[in-house]
């Protein structure tokens, strides 16, 4: 279909108000945690390379690019030198990337310096990741920002893709990015520069701290309700966030991108998927058990799990191991956000009721808040599966060194050592140095003391909402938290 070319450019000059020197309306002064990395591979890059920001619908992708138009402007980078597009649009869509970058350079001559590219969900571009090669090989002069909330080009091209683009991955709000996002004043808690810190701190700064906190656990708890994405996380009705966010994921995601992207014609099945997943969030996905229970075959369900990993709706974790362990194991299958197998099945509140589907939450939050963290570093995660069903959640393998953590949310008071059969198991069979396990209680806060004397470990009790904060809050810093 052929777009006028003046059509074209009234689209383009609604999407980039500063070739007319306005400002930018309703631009949020705060910025995500990823924002530093973002803008220096933008401006000062460590290599000629573009730059993917990858992540779910409604994280916040766009208003990142914005930020990051307007922080150019600011250093002064020529306005008309810059054109941000979302191939969202229809208008957009139609033209293709060739169209929309004659009509700029008609309406706006480029001046000297570089060219600044913004291509927002250029998943929709024809033969993008082809296309962004080309540019970075051929066009030194043009800096390539785009994003995908779905991103078949990743999986298709990615041999192609190699050396031309840095990939920024976005997931969800931390805790305590949504707490800035909330504008909340509450109590400073103090500066705790790694997890290894934490082994160094006096008996009385666990109790010190544990008081500190009081006020920011129901905090926590609403953001395991609402999510971490930031137009639900300011909705004021929690079933209205829940609502908004069943909405994007099922009719955007499921419905209209699974269509257009990856051309999936048996969408009532796949949503049949997604919500069994929802239900089974943070355990062991028993794939023969699903077909069975949807009445689907294998390659159907394996496709149907790789397409929903591919938009950013589900992790899926492998068996810590090697060769056979890993290729006879269950995967374990974690959702994007706490938030979203509450909100898909329009749960409300029942899941602060329910002591088992709010552990799964916290699993999933503790997941997501140590992916952000270390997605970028030589990180592996697995999980650990011993005799007699013994199970450890989570294990970061950092190079040589295996860091275990064990979510025990249910426990209202003391985790002691009966509650930790699989990590104990676990200590036993392995080298490990230092383990984690995540309560629920403030006063459960301190090493776990007197371990039998086979085990040359170090365990902290940690509470999750210190350690999602704490996690969260150093992200924007450059240190090892897991030093």
């Amino acid at each position: 279909m052929k777009i006028s070319k003046d059509e074209l450019i009234k689209v383009l000059a609604q999407f980039n108000p500063w070739w007319r020197k306005e400002t930018f309306p309703n631009l949020p002064i705060w910025r995500r945690a990823c924002f530093k990395d973002l803008f220096n591979w933008i401006h000062t890059p460590p290599a000629p390379r573009a730059v993917l920001l990858s992540g779910a619908r409604q994280v916040g992708k766009t208003t990142l690019l914005i930020q990051a138009i307007a922080e150019l402007i600011e250093k002064g980078v020529p306005p008309t030198n810059i054109i941000y597009a979302t191939f969202d649009h229809p208008i957009i869509k139609l033209a293709g990337i060739d169209a929309i970058l004659e009509a700029w350079r008609e309406r706006e001559p480029q001046t000297e310096g570089s060219e600044y590219l913004f291509l927002d969900e250029a998943q929709f571009i024809k033969n993008c990741g082809t296309w962004v090669k080309h540019q970075v090989d051929f066009s030194k002069n043009r800096r390539i920002i785009f994003t995908g909330s779905t991103m078949p080009l990743i999986e298709e091209e990615q041999e192609s893709g190699v050396g031309r683009w840095h990939t920024i991955r976005l997931t969800t709000l931390s805790f305590y990015e949504y707490l800035q996002l909330k504008q909340l004043t509450l109590p400073a808690l103090p500066e705790v520069i790694s997890l290894r810190g934490l082994f160094n701190l006096p008996q009385q700064d666990f109790s010190r701290i544990a008081e500190i906190a009081v006020p920011y656990v129901g905090h926590f708890h609403e953001y395991l309700l609402r999510g971490g994405f930031p137009q639900t996380a300011q909705v004021e009705n929690i079933v209205q966030a829940q609502r908004l966010l069943r909405e994007d994921i099922i009719d955007k995601v499921l419905k209209r991108d699974m269509t257009a992207l990856f051309g999936v014609r048996r969408i009532v099945e796949m949503e049949h998927t997604f919500l069994y997943l929802c239900m089974h969030d943070s355990g062991l996905l028993d794939v023969s058990k699903l077909c069975e229970n949807l009445e689907l075959k294998r390659p159907t369900v394996q496709r149907f799990l790789e397409l929903l990993e591919a938009t950013h709706l589900i992790y899926r974790l492998q068996p810590f191991g090697y060769g056979k362990e890993i290729l006879r194991g269950k995967y374990k299958v974690y959702l994007a956000d706490a938030a979203i197998a509450g909100a898909v099945m329009l749960k409300g509140k029942s899941l602060l009721d329910n002591p088992k589907e709010l552990s799964n939450a916290i699993e999933v939050a503790v997941f997501k808040h140590l992916y952000a963290r270390y997605y970028r570093h030589d990180v592996r995660f697995t999980y650990w599966h011993g005799k007699k069903d013994h199970e450890t959640d989570l294990i970061a393998q950092v190079g040589s060194e295996i860091i275990p953590f064990e979510i025990k949310y249910r426990n209202e008071k003391h985790t002691g050592k009966r509650n930790l059969t699989g990590l104990l198991e676990l200590c036993q069979n392995k080298t490990i140095e230092r383990g984690y396990v995540i309560t629920r209680s403030l006063n459960d806060f301190g090493l776990l003391e007197n371990l039998p004397s086979s085990i040359n470990t170090h365990i902290m009790r940690i509470p999750a909402v210190l350690l999602c904060y704490w996690m969260g809050k150093n992200e924007l810093l450059e240190n090892d938290f897991f030093d």
